[in-house]
C-alpha cells in the first residue's frame, strides 16, 4: 500500500474517534522503506504514534515524538547481537524497553542491561515478560509466576508483561 493508501484506511478505522492512535508494528516494521516518511505523515495529520521494534535498526531515524517501544533481545533467542547500542541514546522518558525471558540466563541478562544502561532512569517503562511455552513442543516456555518471583526478590521497577492473546485463543492461532 502507498502511504496515501494506508492513511485513508486509518481514517477509515479510526472513524469519528477521539483516541487518535496508530501503532506500527509486526515482524519488523523499520525494514519498510516508506516507515518513516509514514509516521511524519500521521503525526502531521494529528494521530499519537507508537512503534513496536527489535532495535536492530536505529530508531534515531524516527521523529521524535513517535514512541518507541524497543524489544532487546535476550541470550536464548538466538538473536542476543542484533540489538544497536546506539539506540540506547535514542531513548526517552516515553519509550519503553522490553526483554522477552526465557530462562534465569535471559533473567540476569536483562537485569544487568538495564541497570548497565540506566534504563529505569531513561524511559518510562521497563517491561520483563515470559516466553510462552511453544505449544507442539519446539521450546520450552518460561513460568510467569517464576519471572513474577525472580523480579519481587530482586526488587526491580519492571512492569510485567503477559501475551494476553495467547491465553484467550490457542498459543499457535495467528492473525489475533
Amino acid at each position: 500500500m502507498t502511504i496515501d493508501e494506508v492513511m485513508a484506511r486509518v481514517g477509515e478505522l479510526a472513524g469519528n474517534s477521539t483516541n487518535m492512535l496508530v501503532e506500527l508494528t509486526g515482524g519488523e516494521p523499520l525494514l519498510q522503506p516508506d516507515c518513516v516518511a509514514l509516521s511524519v505523515r500521521l503525526l502531521t495529520d494529528g494521530y499519537r504514534v507508537m512503534i513496536e521494534t527489535s532495535g536492530e535498526r536505529l530508531i534515531s531515524v524516527l521523529p521524535r515524538e513517535v514512541v518507541k517501544i524497543v524489544d532487546v533481545k535476550c541470550p536464548d533467542s538466538g538473536e542476543g547481537d542484533t540489538f544497536r547500542l546506539e539506540n540506547v541514546e535514542a531513548l526517552e522518558k516515553k519509550d519503553e524497553v522490553k526483554f522477552v525471558i526465557s530462562s534465569r540466563k535471559d533473567y540476569e541478562f536483562a537485569r544487568r542491561f538495564a541497570s548497565e544502561y540506566a534504563l529505569f532512569e531513561r524511559v518510562g517503562e521497563v517491561l520483563f515478560s515470559p516466553v510462552f511455552a511453544d505449544p507442539l513442543g519446539g521450546w520450552q516456555g518460561l513460568e510467569a509466576r517464576q519471572l513474577s518471583e525472580w523480579i519481587l526478590a530482586d526488587q526491580l521497577p519492571v512492569r510485567l508483561g503477559m501475551q494476553i492473546h495467547k491465553f484467550i485463543w490457542h498459543p499457535a492461532t495467528q492473525g489475533v
